[in-house]
């Protein structure tokens, strides 16, 4: 086995070391320096990502808070303008049932004063209507006498 030649060992030896350290200089003044200038952009490439995205995220929860808060206002708006309405429409409906009460009690009243005067005129009518009769009924009977004429006649002004 020509490994454990001892008569080789020192040249072996020699280009080991010669190959171990131009490899060691080649990757300390090369190799590395890249790789940690890439890592290096990397780093401070998330890095600014997590700034943007923090950034937009503090914006987003302000716009939501914008949006929570006009949502609520538009809200109270609306509501102040529901029950604005409602008020309104209340009143509406006090007002017109009061005109409509006022109305028909007026129209009762007048109708009560028709009916009123159309009872006296048929009360009036009354009298000499049952007078008419009785004397009518007292001719068909053949009991026409002039004192049953003023007997019925006294009676009905009683």
């Amino acid at each position: 086995m020509p490994q454990l030649d001892f008569s080789i060992f020192p040249s072996q030896f020699f280009w080991l070391c010669v190959c171990f350290f131009s490899m060691l200089f080649i990757m300390s003044k090369i190799i590395i320096p890249r790789i940690a200038e890439m890592i290096e952009l990397r780093r401070e490439k998330i890095d600014g990502n997590l700034e943007k995205a923090a950034e937009i995220k503090t914006k987003a929860e302000e716009a939501l808070e914008k949006y929570r808060n006009a949502l609520q206002d538009a809200t109270n708006r609306a509501n102040q303008e529901i029950l604005k309405t409602q008020q309104d429409l209340q009143a509406m409906i006090e007002r017109k049932q009061s005109d409509l009460a006022a109305k028909l009690s007026s129209e009762i009243t007048e109708s009560e004063k028709k009916i009123l005067n159309s009872k006296e005129k048929i009360l009036a009518q009354v009298d000499d209507i049952s007078s008419e009769i009785a004397l009518s009924v007292l001719d068909k009977l053949n009991l026409s006498d002039p004192n049953f004429e003023k007997a019925v006649k006294s009676s009905l002004k009683e």
